[in-house]
């Protein structure tokens, strides 16, 4: 090797996500590279408090024909065009071939309205109206969760067209499935891996059993770092978000409890979920005042699989999951200018010019007093 200090923000490198087992490629020098490439269309225009076409407003009629109710606050109803369907369904047929193999999926899907509002994204919402978003979450996890044939409920939001969302409504969705898909799956593989091994641990809370949990031992680390130099965005006093160690996307973050083990959000205390709704607001006026628009991303929630079975006292296998949430956004160096995973992203594995401290440090500065609300004089 060359006889050269490696400096993280400048040297080339690669980051391994103990979560998936991949590895992302980090080439900070890149970030001075000019771009010719496509530019999106910024949301110029301010949506309406109510719009008459949309789908998903307050007594309109769906696209399927169905009308919703005159709610007043968070709502939940069955998607109209779900990828999956509930059950009996058929068989597959005999594969023609032992590598042309499929398997049935049954499930359901509903999705989540935030608001009657059809102008308030999760940036916008008071700290009742996002704690009422949490309780449908909670109930369509639980409802959902102790289906018969239901092995997991995954709860996320797609906002911005640029992330294929059908309806500017503020929204999202919970499928439900007879399997446990590919990422879920492999986290909680890792998870359990983890929960095995012997690391030494420097004051982290526990996994069930008293075993190691990863992420437990990642975010203790992370909390206990110099502010002013690390990758925690905003901290409060039972969450923390961060632009964890192995993002790829150029402003990603990971949300998750840090004071205890929490498996699931059936487990949260009225504390914890009303520190959760203060710190969703936070990252989401974070999110929005740093290119002053309406910022786009794609978020999950990653936990146990379903409930608990009521009753249940011994230790279950996905006990090991921890709680946490992730935001995938794909802005890079504008409101109009995204990132794309493609090329070598798609052959080799993903990268990224910008460190995950530089992005957190952007986010870290900016104001959580939303952008929109700064320009008409409002604080919330």
């Amino acid at each position: 090797m060359a006889d050269i200090e490696f400096d993280p923000t400048t040297h080339p490198h690669r980051r391994f996500n103990p979560l998936t087992n991949e590895y992302v490629l980090v080439s900070p020098h890149r970030t001075k590279r000019p771009w010719q490439g496509q530019v999106e269309s910024p949301q110029t225009a301010q949506l309406p408090q109510y719009d008459p076409t949309c789908y998903l407003c307050p007594g309109n009629t769906r696209a399927g024909g169905k009308k919703n109710d005159s709610y007043t606050r968070t709502t939940v109803f069955e998607n109209d065009y779900a990828a999956v369907l509930p059950p009996p369904g058929p068989a597959p047929p005999a594969p023609p071939h032992p590598l042309l193999t499929s398997d049935p999926v049954e499930g359901g899907c509903d999705v989540i309205v935030f608001h009657p509002r059809h102008d308030l994204t999760l940036a916008r919402l008071s700290r009742d109206d996002i704690l009422n978003v949490i309780a449908e979450w909670q109930s369509v996890y639980n409802r959902r969760g102790s289906q018969d044939g239901i092995k997991y409920v995954q709860i996320f939001e797609n906002k911005g067209s640029i992330m294929g969302c059908s309806n500017p409504h503020p929204h999202g969705q919970a499928w439900s499935l007879s399997v446990i898909p590919t990422l879920p799956a492999t986290e909680l593989e890792n998870l359990t891996k983890y929960s095995a091994t012997n690391t030494p641990s420097d004051g982290a809370p526990k996994g069930p059993g008293g075993k190691a949990c990863l992420l437990c031992e990642y975010v203790h680390f992370e909390v206990n770092q110099e502010r002013d130099s690390g990758r925690i965005v905003v901290q409060n006093d039972h969450w923390v978000a961060l632009v964890p160690w192995w993002a790829i996307w150029p402003f990603e973050i990971l949300l998750l409890p840090y004071r205890r083990h929490i498996s699931a959000i059936d487990e949260l205390t009225d504390e914890e979920k009303t520190s959760w709704a203060d710190i969703l607001s936070s990252v989401t006026k974070r999110y929005d005042n740093l290119f002053s628009c309406s910022f786009a991303y794609s978020m999950g929630i990653h936990q146990r699989p379903i409930p608990k079975k009521e009753g249940l006292q011994v230790p279950h296998e996905h006990d090991v999951a921890h709680l946490h949430l992730h935001f995938a956004p794909p802005l890079l160096r504008s409101a109009t200018v995204r990132k794309f995973l493609v090329g070598f992203e798609l052959m080799a594995e993903p990268q990224r010019d910008l460190t995950p401290e530089q992005a957190a440090a952007r986010l870290r500065a900016l104001s959580e007093v939303h952008y929109l609300d700064a320009a008409e004089g409002v604080s919330k």
